[in-house]
């Protein structure tokens, strides 16, 4: 056993104590009210990697929540590796769903339960224990490192991508390790090469100045609810296909040989439809679920409102009415020209009656697509071999990590995905777990790549 391994056994008892510290700590980046609680976070953060024996450790501003920095840069001639992960966490609602305080951590049958368990606190936590067990026993890494962890990835890192552009040559790497995402399973190693973009606007569409008697004017003024109604069914047929002009024009194409990587990652349509209780799957005609989710964009309504929402009947003919719509995208699409495209559509399709306004919403992020074989994920892939026994699944998600692709574009890294958290682990739901066992493999696997790394 090396020295390294050796520390970490000895650790775990500190280890979970500070896990537990950490988690109390309610960096909710979503709510203004806890915006204090997010800088509490940070300087938790920056204290502990400090005290791992990482040096030149800043508290950056952003103009939104702050990034952490800090490195170990003597390793001469050794590539420089970019540790990614990031201290914010979703909201907690509905709070009475959870089983326990959210705050609170509580351990049981080999969990930890509490917001950012998983999510990314415990995965965040790992690298900065391997460190501290190579700096502590051996005095040295065998690269050299510098860490990339900010307070607000939930939100879409709004300010990140202004901010990495002033700190390009703080943060300049050969390489990205991101200790937010999983594993395929408990037993089944992944490499996440591809992440989807995300945009998104509001469509508000109001007609007469108030509400009116649906029996008086009922058939005379156009309904809002209906014009809304008529124009987000026109973005989408029946079998899935958007139908908003140009939307599909940028996207890349998948080749035989990445249908052929998504086939071989198992996938149980029946369990899948038991497990969320629905009748049916649904997806994009032509393309198979993880195909659909993966590596296909799509156009989706998540929140629509107006008229009389209370129980009963009340004949009135609303004034206006609202529509939350966000798309996932895919490699090569851009967020600002999808926007376009959807503001263009609603433009041309609004019916007689009444106006409509169209407002981007701050979530947008680029797609980002890795190739498989760029020497982190070439490393990440033996280490994941070697511990799992078996190879990885090359998997893409269906979810967005933005500053992966800002990585790309301002760093000139990619991005390999080393988190050990499993999709069952109820990120962003009530009772957010973290296994125990994978707080500790992870810690393992960190120190075994980060050697794999230097040699």
């Amino acid at each position: 056993m090396s020295a390294w391994e050796a520390y970490l056994d000895e650790q775990q008892p500190r280890f979970l104590s500070e896990l537990l510290e950490f988690l109390r700590i309610p960096s909710i980046s979503a709510i203004p009210a806890h915006a204090a609680d997010v800088q509490r976070a940070a300087e938790w953060v920056a204290a502990r990697v400090a005290a791992a024996g990482l040096e030149q450790v800043q508290i950056l501003p952003t103009g939104g929540h702050p990034v952490v920095y800090a490195d170990w840069l003597h390793a001469p001639g050794k590539p420089t590796v970019l540790i990614y992960g990031h201290f914010d966490v979703q909201p907690v609602d509905p709070v009475a769903l959870w089983s326990h305080p959210p705050f609170e951590p509580h351990i049981e049958d080999g969990r930890i339960y509490a917001r950012g368990a998983s999510d990314d606190k415990g995965n965040m936590l790992v690298p900065i224990l391997a460190l501290e067990a190579m700096l502590k026993s051996g005095g040295r890494l065998p690269v050299n490192v510098k860490l990339f962890l900010e307070g607000q990835e939930e939100i879409g890192s709004p300010q990140i991508g202004a901010f990495l552009p002033r700190y390009k040559e703080l943060f300049a790497c050969d390489m990205v390790i991101s200790a937010d995402g999983g594993q395929y399973s408990e037993t089944e190693p992944s490499i996440l090469v591809g992440l989807r973009g995300i945009c998104g606007i509001q469509i508000d569409v109001k007609a007469a100045k108030m509400d009116l008697h649906s029996g008086l004017y009922g058939g005379v003024i156009m309904n809002p609810i209906h014009a809304l109604v008529m124009l987000l069914g026109s973005m989408r047929s029946h079998d899935g296909v958007i139908t908003v002009d140009g939307f599909y024009d940028q996207v890349r194409p998948l080749t035989p040989h990445d249908r052929a990587r998504i086939a071989a990652v198992p996938f149980d349509s029946e369990e899948i439809m038991e497990d969320l209780q629905v009748p049916a799957l649904f997806g994009e005609a032509g393309y198979s679920p993880l195909e659909a989710s993966w590596a296909r964009p799509t156009l989706e309504i998540n929140g629509i409102w107006g008229g009389f929402q209370d129980a009963g009947t009340k004949t009135v003919l609303p004034s206006e009415a609202h529509a939350k719509i966000t798309c996932r995208l895919v490699a090569d699409q851009d967020p600002k020209r999808i926007v376009e495209l959807l503001r263009d559509h609603v433009r041309r399709h609004t019916p007689p009656g009444v106006t409509v306004s169209v407002t981007p919403l701050d979530s947008h992020a680029y797609p980002y697509l890795a190739p498989s074989d760029f020497p982190a994920n070439v490393a990440a892939r033996e280490v994941l071999s070697e511990i799992y026994g078996r190879e990885p699944y090359e998997v893409r998600s269906g979810g967005s990590i933005p500053v992966c692709t800002l990585f790309a574009q301002h760093l000139g890294a990619y991005t390999a995905s080393f988190g050990f958290g499993v999709d069952d682990e109820r990120q962003h739901s009530p009772d957010e777990f973290f296994r125990l066992a994978s707080f500790r493999k992870g810690q393992s696997a960190y120190g075994q790549l980060l050697e794999r790394l230097g040699r």
